[in-house]
């Protein structure tokens, strides 16, 4: 073996130095510019469009879970299990004649990884409450050990269905739709909405229900004001192993003891 001589060890050593210092000064690079994690946002998760939180972040909260549809394609459920996430709304219908057609295959995945799971409607303001109430039962239907069915109620993009009624009766049409599936599953449904419909149609009307509020540039408490919500959805861009496409994440809004205890009420 040849021995290297002096020059040549002095000569590696200096390439080292510098390949460190380089690593360092890219790293601060990095940093100063928003590199890394993502601010505010669970350690265990991800975010490709991340919201600057500085206050009241989503990772103050100890609780998260994902909602999901056919646009998040095949899923491997069990290494999202292995990331944390506690829960998982997957979308079942939207308006009254429109199923996923991944709504079973994600159902039984979350199921089988031990996640608990609930079911979702997504409303359009073309049909009656009751009626879109119904399909939704058609398809998913009161399961025991489930998490309770959440209406997803805001304004639709759809070219099939603009139509935007006034306030009274979107949330008589939102309740015919509530009390039918109440009567059906023996528990609440959770209401899913954003910011603009929750105003303009004063949705805080509709007592009693929790509320999953979407947020993704503000705490609630910021944008909805001091109103109660159970779940709060931060970012639609977010990041979770076992899902290649973008994601949503949300929080519970208490602690994991809290959780626990809402779990036992609100399971089916």
């Amino acid at each position: 073996m040849l021995r290297p001589n002096a020059d040549n060890t002095r000569g590696a050593t200096m390439r080292a130095v510098t390949r460190i210092v380089s690593s360092a000064v890219l790293l601060a690079v990095l940093s100063a510019c928003g590199g890394g994690h993502p601010l505010g946002i669970p350690s265990r998760f991800d975010d490709v469009d991340p919201y600057a939180w500085r206050q009241n972040a989503p990772d103050t909260y100890p609780v998260h879970g994902i909602d999901v549809s056919r646009w998040q394609g095949q899923i491997d459920w069990h290494r999202v299990s292995g990331s944390g996430v506690a829960f998982a709304f997957i979308k079942a219908t939207e308006g009254g004649d429109v199923a996923d057609p991944l709504f079973a295959h994600h159902w039984q995945g979350a199921t089988a990884a031990g996640i608990p799971a609930g079911a979702y409607h997504f409303y359009y303001h073309c049909r009656g409450g009751a009626e879109q109430a119904l399909w939704f039962l058609e398809n998913a239907p009161p399961r025991a050990g489930t998490l309770p069915p959440v209406l997803d109620i805001e304004w639709t993009q759809s070219r099939n269905c603009p139509r935007r009624p006034d306030p009274e009766t979107v949330r008589a049409e939102a309740q015919a739709f509530l009390d039918v599936v109440t009567a059906a599953w023996g528990k609440r449904p959770v209401i899913y909405t954003t910011v603009d419909f929750w105003t303009e149609n004063e949705m805080w009307r509709l007592g009693g229900y929790p509320f999953w509020l979407r947020s993704v540039a503000g705490h609630p408490q910021d944008t909805y004001g001091q109103r109660h919500w159970t779940f709060w959805q931060y970012t639609g861009t977010g990041r979770v192993p076992g899902i290649a496409s973008e994601v949503d994440l949300n929080a519970f809004a208490g602690s994991e003891a809290e959780w626990q205890a809402w779990l036992a009420a609100a399971t089916l």
